[in-house]
């Protein structure tokens, strides 16, 4: 029996005609040229020869109905075949369709492994990674036993220690209600994010929390109970609208949380109601917002290459296809100093506030993983399914930094990714190509590839910005780039000496920019040189340094911290971004403070004459016979 196609009407933007979308085609483009933007050439090229599934032979269905406010939805996708009958391992009754064996294509843990470099990866310390989900799947533990013995992993049960599953009040019982109803099928949604966690991270102890609803308050009340049960890692695959105000339950400082950042596109617009501002909870600044790609394997199944997902179109009045990586601007969030550090940071398009995403991972339906569920879905399936969204890419992530250690010591671990862009950047692949934008074209799905390039997409949602538009160095559907062995989510090194950059303190949110290359030496040339050079790391502006540079009148006090490895005698400076016979240049305004520091952890204070006037200033701290570090950050 032929399964329907999953359309979803939509009126136009101002005048009611009709918008649609085409069946999913995935997008394969080179740099070109964006308005002020660097290269990013656009060309849409045929489906890859190494691609797992193929776009004529399955559609895709979202697992969760859309949320209502003040509830989240989990972000997976399930592929559905158009002819059941015809794919390997189906067993169809009029009740049910049971798929006995992995989907053909669909990739494995060994596939995950392998693509990121995570081959003889294990965690130096025993790691917790927590799934929080909403509702029960009464079967899990029966369905994570299949999982692990089809693809040799080792066991992993309540009985060695490996699995718990509790409520949101962290008890054994009483459980949720059963994922079953359309309203509350979540059941797929644990089984592909406990699944996942135990194939990437292998000897790492899985903790489900689950909610007895998708309400926000039981979600939090979840995830507050996976931090007080030890929780190194908690993963987040579900979204909703993003509030005014940040809940706490996403504030530990030394856990990594992830969340995925949906998987109807930049802002939503694959959605029959798009999205002001990005989804929460990735567009918290205290979590690391998780994207999806489009994974290609080599013919022996390594990476090969990767864009921005992006599997939609236009076509009739109707949407069609899969959806596309989530992400936008945050409306009421600010960016971490680190996120604002990156290069191309104005380019991005969200001025102050926090940009969705910080990462990304395999999402794609059409380059879906392996999930083995046997609680039925309200349209009669069970066993093994193709599973994509960004629910996939978020335990991957969380997974992956449960190999590198977890937090090792630093208070919001986003920092690691956007220091290793900097300073190792080969820990990462840079995804270049695809955008998350509106594509108003037909989709192509004979081919799988998108009616729209890549830069049409940008023009629809975000002209001459990279919000939704992949480019070199960061980004926002893609963030940082996506792993390329465990380097990325381990303290970075500057200059390759020195201790790690840790640091405890709260995040930042006005930016900062890439520090100077040059070093500060007051001292002149001939001073004696230490062993180790030192070098200044974590460096952000204090929460009250960020609350008085928005109040009115401004204080004349900037507090910042920041982590240097080695003693050393320390020179701070503050310039203002002046307009100097028609150039901007940066002026110093600041009387220097000198002071000698301590290896590790500092917080310091740098009084002005009077209070900074609306602008952009730059924070330079400088050791003597070291490595500098700046930030930059707005006033007013």
């Amino acid at each position: 029996m032929k399964m329907p196609h999953i359309t979803r009407f939509r009126p136009g933007p101002v005048s009611g005609a009709l918008r649609a979308r085409p069946p999913l085609v995935p997008v394969r483009l080179a740099p070109a040229l964006l308005g002020p933007l660097a290269a990013l050439a656009l060309l849409a090229s045929p489906a890859a020869a190494h691609l797992p599934l193929s776009p004529t032979e399955y559609e895709a269905s979202a697992i969760c109905a859309q949320p209502a406010p003040g509830y989240s939805g989990c972000l997976s996708l399930r592929l559905i075949a158009d002819e059941p009958s015809s794919v390997p391992g189906v067993e169809t009754t009029p009740q049910a369709t049971e798929f006995t064996e992995p989907i053909h294509g669909s990739l494995t843990p060994a596939n995950l492994i392998s693509a990121y470099g995570l081959a003889g990866a294990s965690p130096p310390s025993t790691q917790t990674i927590a799934l929080v989900d909403a509702y029960d799947d009464a079967t899990i533990a029966g369905d994570l036993e299949v999982f692990s013995k089809q693809f040799g992993l080792p066991a992993c049960n309540e009985a060695n220690g490996c699995f718990r599953k509790v409520n949101q009040n962290g008890k054994a019982g009483p459980l949720p209600a059963s994922s079953g109803e359309k309203e509350r099928s979540w059941a797929q949604e644990i089984a592909t994010d406990v699944e996942i966690a135990h194939g990437v991270c292998q000897i790492c102890k899985i903790l489900l929390v689950e909610a007895k609803s998708n309400n926000n308050n039981d979600l939090y009340a979840a995830e507050q109970t996976a931090a007080a049960l030890g929780a190194t890692e908690i993963s987040n695959s579900y979204g909703g609208q993003e509030g005014s105000t940040d809940s706490s339950a996403f504030n530990h400082p030394g856990i990594v949380i992830t969340a995925s950042s949906g998987d109807d596109g930049y802002l939503d617009w694959f959605s029959e109601e798009p999205a002001a501002y990005a989804n929460y909870p990735a567009s918290s600044p205290h979590v690391i917002g998780v994207g999806g790609t489009r994974l290609t394997l080599s013919p022996t199944k390594t990476w090969e290459s990767e864009t921005v997902w992006n599997d939609g179109g236009a076509s009739g009045g109707f949407l069609e296809g899969a959806g596309a990586s989530g992400g936008g601007c945050s409306g009421h969030f600010l960016a971490d100093s680190w996120q604002q550090s990156t290069t191309n940071w104005s380019a991005v398009g969200c001025g102050s506030a926090r940009a969705v995403t910080d990462i990304s991972a395999d999402g794609d339906p059409y380059s879906g993983v392996a999930v083995y569920d046997s609680t039925e879905t309200p349209k009669g399936e069970k066993g093994w399914a193709a599973i994509g969204g960004t629910s996939v890419a978020s335990p991957i992530i969380a997974s992956i930094f449960a190999l590198a250690g977890g937090a090792q010591g630093v208070a919001y671990p986003a920092q690691l990714l956007y220091e290793n862009l900097q300073l190792n950047p080969a820990s990462l692949h840079d995804v270049t190509v695809g955008s998350n934008g509106e594509c108003l074209k037909k989709f192509h799905k004979n081919t799988g590839v998108s009616g729209c390039t890549s830069a049409e997409d940008a023009q629809n949602s975000c002209p001459g910005k990279l919000i939704c538009l992949a480019a070199p160095g960061y980004d926002g559907p893609s963030g940082v780039g996506t792993p390329n062995g465990l380097a990325a989510f381990e303290p970075a090194v500057p200059g390759g000496g020195g201790q790690p950059a840790v640091t405890s303190a709260p995040p930042a949110a006005p930016g900062s920019e890439t520090p100077p290359t040059g070093t500060s030496s007051p001292g002149g040339s001939g001073a004696a040189q230490p062993a180790t050079k030192p070098a200044v790391s974590a460096l952000f502006l204090t929460r009250g340094a960020l609350t008085a540079l928005r109040k009115r009148p401004r204080v004349a006090q900037l507090g910042f911290a920041f982590t240097l490895n080695v003693p050393a005698r320390v020179r701070v400076t503050v310039a203002r971004r002046v307009r100097v016979r028609g150039r901007m240049q940066w002026r110093t305004i600041s009387v220097p403070l000198s002071f000698s520091a301590s290896g590790g952890s500092q917080t310091r204070r740098l009084s002005a004459r009077t209070p900074l006037p609306h602008g952009r200033y730059r924070l330079t701290v400088a050791p003597e016979h070291g490595a500098a570090r700046s930030i930059v950050f707005w006033s007013g």
